[in-house]
C-alpha cells in the first residue's frame, strides 16, 4: 500500500542584492567598442565573474543594433544580466532575444511575501575594518563608506568602497573607491596603500591600470585621488 502523498511546502523565495558593473555605450558605437577592447587589453580579467548591466539611454534610435551589441559583449566574456534606459516599445520582436529590462534596484515584495511594518534600525556604520589579508579571488564590497584592510590585497582580489580605501599592506589587486562620491560628510574619496603593486585603481568611475601608473611609484606608499577628470597618484614617503 503506497503512502499518502504529502503536500509540498511553499517554495521559499528570498531577495538578494549583488554589485553590478554598469556599462554605458555611447555613439559612435564603433569608437566605444575600441575603448572597451583597449580596457580589456590592459586588464583582461576586469569583467571576470561580474554581473554587468547595460545602460543604453545614449543609444536611443539605434535599437536595431542592440542584439548585435549584446552578442559582441558576450564574445568578449562580458555577461549582461539586464538593460536599462531602453524604450521597450521600440524593440518590437527583438525583446525576446535580449536580456531583461531592469530598473530602480529597489526592494519590492515578492509574491506571497507578507507586508511588514518597518522596524527601527540602528544607525548604519560608515566604515568597514578588515583585520586579515584579502586573498586572490576574494571580493570585498562595502558601498556604505570607507574600507580599511589591515593586511595585503592579493593579485586577483578586489576591494570596493563607497568612500575611501586604506590598505596597510601591499595592494596587488584592484581597489575601486568612491561609489558614493562625494562620500559621507562630503569627503572626497581617496585610495591609500603601504605598497603599490595594484592591477587597477578606480575612483568615481575614473581608473588607471598597472601599465598606466608611473613605474617610479611601484613598491612605494602611495595615495590616489581625483584631480578633475584625472586619477592622480603620488608617493607618501
Amino acid at each position: 500500500m503506497s503512502s499518502p502523498v504529502r503536500p509540498r511546502p511553499f517554495l521559499r523565495l528570498r531577495g538578494r542584492s549583488f554589485m553590478a558593473v554598469v556599462l554605458m555605450p555611447d555613439p559612435p558605437l564603433a569608437g566605444w567598442m575600441e575603448q572597451l577592447d583597449a580596457q580589456l587589453a590592459r586588464s583582461p580579467k576586469f569583467f571576470d565573474g561580474r554581473a554587468v548591466m547595460l545602460d543604453l539611454s545614449a543609444l536611443a534610435g539605434q535599437e536595431a543594433g542592440f542584439p548585435a551589441l549584446v552578442q559582441d559583449l558576450a564574445a568578449r566574456g562580458i555577461r549582461v544580466i539586464g538593460m536599462e534606459g531602453v524604450n521597450e516599445a521600440r524593440l518590437g520582436g527583438q525583446l525576446a532575444t535580449l536580456p531583461p529590462i531592469l530598473g530602480g534596484g529597489r526592494h519590492v515584495a515578492l509574491v506571497g511575501e507578507p507586508e511588514k511594518a518597518p522596524e527601527p534600525r540602528a544607525p548604519e556604520s560608515t566604515a568597514l575594518l578588515i583585520d586579515r589579508p584579502i586573498r586572490s579571488g576574494q571580493s570585498v564590497s562595502f558601498p556604505g563608506g570607507d574600507v580599511t584592510v589591515v593586511g595585503s590585497v592579493a593579485s586577483g582580489a578586489e576591494v570596493i568602497a563607497g568612500g575611501s580605501i586604506h590598505v596597510y599592506g601591499t595592494l596587488r589587486g584592484r581597489a575601486i573607491a568612491g561609489l558614493l562620491s562625494p562620500g559621507p560628510g562630503g569627503a572626497r574619496p581617496r585610495i591609500f596603500c603601504r605598497r603599490l603593486e595594484a592591477e587597477l585603481l578606480a575612483i568615481d568611475g575614473m581608473y588607471k591600470t598597472a601599465d598606466e601608473m608611473d613605474p617610479a611609484l611601484q613598491g612605494r606608499p602611495v595615495q590616489a585621488w581625483l584631480d578633475g577628470d584625472d586619477l592622480a597618484l603620488t608617493a607618501l614617503d
